[in-house]
């Protein structure tokens, strides 16, 4: 034999190395052996002298005429590779076959010798590279995915986002921050964020005053911030920080969302609000307007307020009064303004100054019964004040008439310190407060000539927005004005015929007689709610003041003054409703209890929980599915599994905690700790088997599953700021995963922690004990089903 031929077939430097041999003859018949060659056959007892070699080795069954062919000369050698055993001690064992012939000259075409080699070191550490070659391209893969998911997710935000360095220089801004500041994004890359905000201490703030530690959220910051066109915003900031790569080095991140809107109608509500209030709790215009003006100027910002009224003077026509004229002029009646040295001499030339109709800005507005708005004073010719005006630091200014049924009752002005455009919907708000006011006027100016005359009163009534109604002892309607006929849709042949209970809605009944009844005696109510029913059903909402009228000391009437609520009350139940889903959505990506702890704003939420069981589960064969079916085809038939399981867990009261592509993991015995979390997961782990067969019998998909389950202690916590999730971690979790992964499909593995728990109720086939990866060997077993 000629070694050159040896060195050719194995190729390999001198190792130390685990070689046996034996030779057999044309019939396959063993001639010799080495002493242990038997260890690596795959019936050890068939290997000896004289024996068919494919007894001991049956991988060389079918391949004979390659042996003959060896034999014979015309193939020089053949080998097989990385055939398996079993040891005897039940480890994997690992062999290559080497089949060469004898060069003997003189014996050639007799005897074949086979060389076998133990390669199983060889084999496992290519498996292990290989595995972990493979571990290394999924989490490569997950990253990756990860990363485009939070790129899409960024860039799909409504919120503005922007990411700085501990500098405040901006690192990265998303598009809806590009559109909410009208800057494209390498406008602002690499700029200071006080580019875009007004108050240029806001990052000095965030960083010194307010050192935010990792983890840690400043919530609704509102701050005022400056579009690339000027224009100023109010913008809500949430701001956090995130570890770098460089050490101790931390970026800020800056989600801010434009409330302007949303605090301008706030203020106009508010302003709504405490001119109904006021106008309604004052005796008397004088002084109802200096509280109307203060609560304009505070809750919109400006400066000061005017209130002119029409009188027949002798003053001037436009100036400081020096001419005279008997024709009607605006005088300034009341004056609010914060306090300022330099108002003083605007406010004292004002008090002096008259306008005649379509003099000036207010004189304007008289004449046009029509709002007005001045962006800056100084720039309008027609302003006869605009050097008192610049001198005082006045800028712009609007007004509004205060009209009643087409006739101007007075005109209110108010300034600002700033320029400002013109702002339509103000200026339709203010218009509705004037005609408020003007109502005000006129029902005042009635109250004082007329008195108690209810004749005298329907005038005034008839014009109001508010549902007025008289109603006598018995329920009868006496008087009811425009608004109230218009709102509930009854004409006076209708009302004739109708008590107040028959508009009174079913829910209301009670409520509204025990109201009825209150008044009769003389008491006098100013919050009454109720709710009406229309002429064609609709239900509306009321509130407002009910008295009683009496002559000679009896009660003959109530009379009572409504305002419609209703959508009010409904955008309130829809703020109600938009809370419960926010609620529900809470509640459905943490545990409940968990929640609660989080509204509370607790930051950190980590527990120890002695004895709990997990459980994962992994589909099986559904990576080979997914090639096969179209995204949209795949998610869905993961969420109708998914589904069914997240029922089951509800079914047996465990807590979900997360999926994982195509993984799921569950929980027994926690956030709330229960006894029977062992026998829970058990039954949860038996429905599941049966839910993917019916998923397949009824869908034709071939699915399988594989579950693992361990019992034990875990630490379970919520993680994160954004998108915070609910999770496990410990030794526990760590064996039910691996019990999934080194389980079967269709089979449900547990560890001897779970069977002790289970024995008695389940029936259960002993797997043994198996090599458990970063445990070693551990003896586990396979639930099978349920003990009567």
């Amino acid at each position: 034999m000629k070694y050159w031929v040896l060195d050719n077939i194995f190729n390999k430097p001198s190792a130390p190395r685990h070689i046996e041999y034996l030779t057999m003859d044309r019939d396959f018949k063993i001639l010799d052996t080495s002493e242990t060659v038997q260890r690596f056959a795959d019936r050890p007892l068939e290997v000896v002298v004289g024996q068919d070699v494919r007894e001991g080795f049956p991988e060389l069954i079918g391949l004979e005429d390659i042996l003959i062919a060896i034999l014979s000369g015309q193939q020089e050698c053949f080998q097989l590779q990385g055939i398996a055993r079993l040891s005897e001690d039940g480890s994997p064992l690992y062999i290559d076959i080497y089949a060469i012939g004898d060069e003997d000259e003189k014996s050639s075409g007799n005897s074949l010798f086979m060389f076998i080699e133990d390669v199983t070191e060889k084999m496992v550490l290519e498996q292990a590279l290989v595995q972990r070659v493979n571990e290394l391209n999924l989490l490569s893969s997950a990253i990756e995915a990860s990363k485009k998911s939070i790129d899409k997710i960024i860039t799909a935000m409504a919120d503005a986002l922007f990411v700085t360095n501990d500098s405040g220089n901006i690192k990265t801004v998303n598009k809806a921050a590009q559109d909410l500041f009208e800057y494209r994004e390498a406008e602002l890359i690499n700029q200071p964020i006080s580019k875009i905000i007004a108050d240029r201490n806001f990052v000095l703030q965030v960083i010194q005053d307010y050192p935010l530690s990792p983890g840690e959220l400043l919530k609704d910051m509102e701050v005022i911030c400056q579009t690339k066109t000027g224009k100023k915003i109010v913008v809500a900031f949430s701001c956090s920080t995130v570890q770098t790569e460089i050490e101790g080095v931390q970026d800020f991140i800056y989600i801010g969302r434009d409330i302007t809107d949303r605090q301008r109608i706030e203020k106009r509500l508010l302003i709504q609000y405490a001119t109904t209030r006021i106008l309604s709790e004052s005796p008397s215009l004088v002084q109802a307007l200096p509280k109307i003006m203060l609560a304009i100027c505070e809750s919109l910002g400006w400066a000061l307020g005017e209130f002119w009224m029409p009188e027949t003077g002798e003053r001037g026509s436009g100036g400081v009064g020096e001419q005279k004229s008997p024709d009607p002029c605006l005088q300034c009646a009341e004056i609010w303004c914060r306090p300022s040295p330099a108002m003083s001499e605007f406010i004292h030339v004002t008090k002096q100054t008259t306008f005649a109709l379509g003099v000036g800005l207010p004189g304007r507005i008289w004449a046009s019964r029509s709002p007005d708005w001045v962006p800056d004073v100084a720039d309008d010719a027609n302003y006869v004040r605009s050097q008192l005006a610049s001198s005082a630091g006045l800028h712009a200014a609007f007004g509004f008439p205060i009209q009643s049924n087409r006739e101007i009752l007075g005109v209110m002005i108010f300034y600002s310190r700033e320029k400002q455009q013109i702002d339509e919907d103000l200026l339709q708000m203010m218009t509705a407060i004037g005609s408020q006011m003007g109502q005000f006027i006129k029902r005042k100016q009635a109250e004082t000539a007329l008195a108690e005359s209810e004749e005298r009163y329907r005038d005034l009534f008839e014009g109001a927005s508010d549902l007025i109604q008289s109603v006598d002892a018995n329920g009868y309607f006496i008087y009811v004005n425009r608004a109230w006929r218009e709102t509930l849709g009854y004409n006076e042949t209708e009302i004739a015929k109708i008590t107040v209970f028959d508009i009174i809605h079913p829910d209301s009944v009670l409520h509204f007689k025990d109201t009825f009844q209150k008044v009769m005696p003389g008491k006098n109510t100013n919050r009454v709610k109720a709710e009406f029913i229309t002429k064609d059903g609709q239900k509306i909402s009321v509130e407002g003041s009910v008295n009683c009228k009496f002559v000679d000391d009896k009660p003959v009437a109530t009379r009572a003054i409504f305002r419609d609520i209703t959508e009010r009350l409904q955008a309130e139940e829809a703020l109600r409703y938009q809370q419960q889903q926010t609620e529900r959505l809470l509640l459905n990506i943490l545990p409940g209890p968990i929640a609660e702890r989080l509204k509370q704003e607790q930051t950190t939420i980590a527990e120890n929980f002695a004895d709990v069981t997990v459980m994962f589960a992994d589909l099986v064969g559904f990576t080979e599915l997914s090639s096969t079916v179209s995204p949209t085809e795949l998610v869905e038939i993961l969420n109708v599994i998914f589904s069914e399981f997240d029922q089951l867990a509800e079914k047996h009261g465990l807590e979900k905690i997360k999926t994982i592509g195509d993984a799921y993991m569950v929980v027994g015995g926690l956030p709330v700790p229960q006894s029977n979390h062992a026998i829970a997961i058990a039954e949860m782990a038996l429905d599941m088997q049966t839910a993917i067969v019916q998923f397949s019998e009824e869908t034709g998909r071939i699915l399988n599953i594989r579950i693992g389950i361990n019992t034990g202690p875990v630490v379970a916590g919520v993680i994160g700021t954004k998108k915070f999730i609910y999770d496990l971690w410990g030794d526990t979790v760590n064996i039910a995963s691996r019990m999934e992964s080194h389980g079967l499909p269709g089979e449900i593995q547990i560890t001897e922690a779970t069977y002790e728990y289970l024995r008695d109720r389940y029936f259960f086939e002993d797997r043994g004990e198996i090599p458990v990866k970063g445990k070693g060997k551990m003896n586990t077993y396979f639930l099978v089903g349920r003990k009567l």
